[in-house]
């Protein structure tokens, strides 16, 4: 089959069946897959131009309602927290589409940036992975996870407080903000919605359970993913698109987009059953590689 816009060449089988592996795989961590997904679009597939971005976009808006689903029917979403990373990643998704269009076609020099911070936040969680000390405390989390909802205790704000199980958690909603604005600004460049960023950052730095994150991640990535890919539409009409390929190949994001849904939906309905310990680990060597990766393609 031909994609036209893209100009990709291939069966229509081989998008949503490499989408449901991925996102079946990442789903637990709060992770929709988009970020292993746009490498194998430049360099399996052969889809170069910045309009990959976009189309990468439209495989989060597809594929993220079955997670997103899935966590709210079980009583596992944030709102607060997904709420505090919209609001802070659509300015920076914006500012993002227009740096990628701009000043960043082929996006060569920001990749050993992303690179070390993907591969910072991918040893951190790696060696949380390994760490014995914490083992107890999983243990406590993961009995219940199968049957346990997240009540909010107190929203400002100044602060936010839910509890899940028997452990309090916390954090700033500015800290999320800012968090948001940056996570917004790559993923508006390359066309992922910022779960991989956003899901590491918020259990390495920030301390909390992805028991309770993925859902507000997968929320965050759909409702950043749809305006992004509505701007760069918008862009393609305008002056700063002219002469450069930045409206998506919807057929083919669709494509991948369909496996994906059911992926997300599979991935957070075996989240409750898996330790954390096991989530942390596969969400580490995911994002650990795909910083290695980055900086490899940097160096090259």
């Amino acid at each position: 089959m031909h994609f036209p816009i893209s100009g990709v060449d291939c069966s229509p089988l081989i998008p949503p069946l490499v989408a449901l592996v991925v996102s079946a795989l990442t789903a637990s961590a709060g992770v929709s897959g988009a970020f292993l997904l746009l490498p194998f679009q430049v360099s399996v597939l052969g889809f170069t131009s910045p309009s990959v971005s976009p189309t990468n976009l439209i495989f989060n808006i597809v594929a993220t309602p079955g997670g997103i689903y899935r966590y709210q029917r079980e009583g596992r979403m944030a709102w607060p927290l997904a709420w505090a990373l919209i609001i802070g990643t659509l300015p920076g998704i914006f500012a993002g589409a227009i740096i990628r269009i701009r000043f960043m076609p082929d996006a060569h020099s920001f990749k050993g940036f992303v690179g070390c911070v993907l591969l910072y936040l991918g040893a951190r969680l790696l060696h949380q992975a390994a760490r014995p000390a914490s083992e107890a405390r999983e243990q406590s989390l993961a009995r219940g996870a199968p049957h346990a909802a997240i009540r909010m205790i107190g929203v400002s704000l100044r602060r936010i407080e839910y509890k899940f199980r028997d452990e309090s958690f916390s954090f700033k909603p500015k800290t999320l903000l800012a968090l948001g604005l940056a996570v917004g600004l790559v993923g508006g460049i390359y066309g992922i919605g910022g779960g991989a960023l956003i899901a590491p950052f918020l259990v390495v730095a920030m301390g909390l359970p992805l028991y309770t994150v993925a859902g507000a991640c997968l929320l965050a990535t759909f409702a950043t993913s749809l305006a992004g890919v509505a701007f760069f539409e918008l862009l393609g009409f305008t002056s700063l698109g002219a002469g450069v390929p930045v409206r998506p190949d919807w057929a083919l994001g669709t494509l991948f987009g369909i496996g994906g849904l059911l992926g997300t939906y599979i991935g957070a309905r075996l989240q409750k059953f898996l330790p954390e310990r096991w989530i942390r680990l596969i969400l580490g060597v995911l994002v650990t590689g795909l910083g290695l990766g980055y900086i490899g393609q940097f160096l090259l």
